[in-house]
């Protein structure tokens, strides 16, 4: 590069890092956030565990009740349990197409709805992964109603995680920050079938 290429870099650069400074000089709040993981991709629980890890890494107590995939014996399961200041509670019995008993389904989110209530009104809980209660909203297996007001009620400063695919059109105007990930390509499509280190 040319001294002159590299002098616009710098000049570049240097009205950005002023631009940005000015910005962030003004984000001062903080909050308990509504972290809702939405859509078709994969990663929407992987990326909840991994701010599971970072709580865990301040020292904050984490909660996390999964409502669907509680069946399956996961590797993250076993590693977040393990850690201190870390509830988890594997609370569902499979994917609805394996259940394939509704009555049984509505029992079990509603079990896992009352060891989610629990984490969400203790305060000394930082953060609480309600994993694939999406699904279990969608299918009205629970009142949106009724996990809406307990949100509400949460003590200030707790974070919540909301996971599973198609979330609610309430759950995302709820959400502080919501995401969805998208599928560009899977191996699952290809043949390849689920595999630990990756899916569980």
């Amino acid at each position: 590069m040319t001294e002159d290429a590299l002098q616009r870099h710098k000049d570049k650069m240097a009205k950005k890092k002023a631009s940005r400074d000015k910005l962030m000089a003004k984000k001062v709040g903080e909050k308990g956030l509504l972290i809702v993981h939405t859509g078709p991709g994969k990663g929407k629980s992987t990326a909840a565990f991994g701010m599971a890890l970072r709580c865990v890494g301040h020292g904050f107590k984490v909660g996390v009740v999964q409502f669907i995939k509680g069946a399956w014996d996961t590797a993250e399961r076993r590693i977040l349990e393990s850690l201190p200041g870390v509830t988890f509670k594997a609370m569902g019995e499979g994917f609805t197409w394996e259940t394939q008993d509704r009555e049984r389904d509505i029992l079990a989110a509603q079990r896992a709805w009352e060891a989610a209530r629990a984490m969400l009104a203790d305060a000394d809980t930082r953060m609480v992964i309600l994993d694939e209660i999406n699904v279990a909203l969608r299918y009205d297996y629970l009142s949106w109603d009724e996990v809406a007001a307990a949100l509400a009620e949460r003590p200030e400063g707790q974070h919540v995680v909301m996971t599973g695919r198609n979330a609610l059109p309430q759950v995302i105007e709820a959400a502080d920050l919501a995401t969805e990930m998208t599928m560009l390509k899977h191996p699952f499509r290809e043949g390849i079938k689920a595999q630990p280190g990756v899916e569980f």
